[in-house]
């Protein structure tokens, strides 16, 4: 098991990103629930982010791709505007134990490439 970060130093409707096993991941703190998934646009594969750690439309209320303007909803990954409408993010599984956030090292390096 690979920790991440404790869902503490994520403020809510915030954003963060990991590097774990030369992948890109980013985590979504919504109403107390943590949301992971793959740093990868179902578009085109880029990178979704801005700026570091900041994945989110200017309300916190969508991700946003920062390269087409893309949003998804947060506690799906399922895109409703842009070029990949109804494709989705790739949600990584983790699990919370004593407040940290971990992801297993084989799930995410079986991850395809940017």
């Amino acid at each position: 098991m690979i920790t991440l970060c404790h869902v503490d130093d994520i403020e809510e409707g915030t954003s963060k990103g990991f590097e774990v096993a030369g992948k890109f991941l980013f985590a979504v703190k919504k109403d107390g629930d943590m949301f992971l998934y793959y740093n990868y646009c179902p578009h085109l594969g880029t990178p979704l982010e801005w700026l570091d750690d900041q994945f989110l439309d200017s309300d916190g209320a969508l991700i946003q791709c920062s390269t087409h303007g893309a949003l998804f909803l947060i506690d799906s990954g399922k895109c409703i505007l842009g070029p990949c409408k109804g494709k989705s993010l790739k949600a990584i599984p983790f699990i919370l134990g004593n407040g940290f956030m971990m992801v297993e090292e084989q799930q995410v390096s079986s991850l395809g490439r940017i």
